[in-house]
This record gives C-alpha cells, structure tokens and sequence, in this order.
C-alpha cells in the first residue's frame, strides 16, 4: 500500500466556524488513481496539503507512506527527512499552474527534477512531446496559453519519476472545453509513469465519466461543540489492491 491513513485529524478555523478534517481511514495503492469529491470549502485542498507532506495532522494514529512512518516524523519535527520525501517522491498540480514566470518552461518542468537530485532532459523532452509543448519549451509562462500552462504543470509534476501526484482542482483555471483534455492527461501520463494519481475536484461527474473512481467526503453541520466536520474515509483489501 503506497498511502495508509488512520485516525488523522486536523482541524482550522473556516469563513463561519471551526472546522475538522477527519480520516478515520483512507488507503490508496502504487499506480491507483481516484478523485476526491466535495463542495468548495470542504477540506479537499487541506487533505492533500497533508498528503503532499507540506502540513502536518493534529493527530494521527498511522500515517504510513512510501514505506515510512509521516506520523512519527512530524511527531520528531523531522521536516528535512519530511522535505527529501516530498521531492523525491511526490509531484504536485496546483489550480493554476504555479510556473516559475522568470524560468523558461523547459527549466520549470526540469525544476522538481533539479529538487530531487536527479537532472534528466530527455525525459523533459519527452514529457512536453506527450503533453504537446515540446515547441513551447523556450518560452516563458507568460506566452502560454491557461491550457499550455497546465500541461507544463502537469509535465513538472512528472518529471521527477514521483510514486505519487496529487492534483488540486487541475481544471479550475481552464476553459471547460478544456477539462476534459487536462484530466484524461494526467490519468494518462500517470498510468505511463506508474504514479499513484489523487484529483481534487469539484465536479464528480466528470471525473467519474473520464474513468475515475470518485470518493466523496461526508460534510456534517455545526455540532454541539460549534465545529463543522468533513469526513473522508476509504478501506482497500490489501489483497485486491496488490
């Protein structure tokens, strides 16, 4: 199992209340892909900030990926150990792109290379010959069109070999026409690099009709301790999943 979750819990205050974030328990296998469903607000962006390692849980009884232990090295303040993995092995899709605008595209895919310690430009060339930017590759940010931008993103989020992409709102920023071509690319590219691929998004039915299991967070009022709660939780059979 690439990812193990259980019993996380993180919890901010939102636009009208406390909020809580709740895993009771979630798995994700080596090369699976899934989108994570919710409305705006529901915690989906706070649920892959913890997964891409760059936010810790307030309480986590296991948080194993990769073959380590994220629980026992946030408890330590292990952020270099923490940071190393995250370069290593984990590729990032942000809403917008998030290009460097002074970097030429081909230096910001080759970026999340350069991070991890791995410098590899035929597989940049490679990448942005898949994506259809290979003649955009001297350009800056700026010249691209919003649908360039995102396949460049994606293209970096790659480019590092990561055993895991996390993707958050990928088709916020593009034309709608557009959505469907952003996601099939990144199932696509993740199935030929072998990356485990989680999709945050608020639109379920395409997802699910582009071929992504869809799980959807279970969204809870106000209680009588005054928080809101999202809930998300999903158990793989270990030996199906192998």
């Amino acid at each position: 199992m690439l990812l193990s979750l259980r019993g996380v819990r993180r919890a901010y205050r939102g636009d009208a209340a406390p909020f809580a974030l709740e895993v009771p328990a979630f798995d994700l296998a080596e090369g699976e892909v899934l989108a994570l469903a919710g409305p705006s607000g529901s915690g989906k962006s706070t649920l892959l900030m913890m997964l891409a390692l760059a936010a810790p849980p307030d309480a986590a009884e296991r948080f194993d990926f990769a073959g380590q232990d994220i629980a026992r090295h946030w408890k330590l303040g292990r952020g270099d150990a923490l940071a190393d993995l995250r370069a290593r092995r984990i590729g990032v899709v942000p809403q917008t792109g998030g290009l460097l605008p002074f970097l030429t595209v081909e230096a910001n895919i080759g970026l999340t290379q350069r991070i991890a310690g791995r410098t590899d430009a035929d597989r940049v060339r490679l990448l942005a010959e898949e994506l259809g930017i290979a003649a955009q590759l001297r350009k800056r940010p700026a010249e691209l069109s919003v649908g360039q931008r995102q396949r460049a993103a994606i293209a970096r989020a790659l480019a590092h070999r990561p055993a895991l992409v996390l993707a958050d709102e990928p088709t916020a920023s593009v034309h709608p026409e557009l959505a469907d071509a952003v996601l099939t690319l990144l199932k696509r590219e993740c199935a030929a690099a072998g990356a485990a691929l989680l999709v945050a998004t608020h639109d379920p039915a395409r997802a699910e009709r582009l071929g992504y299991p869809v799980l959807a967070c279970r969204t809870h009022a106000p209680g009588a301790d005054g928080i809101a709660r999202s809930v998300f939780e999903r158990v793989l059979d270990i030996a199906e999943a192998a």
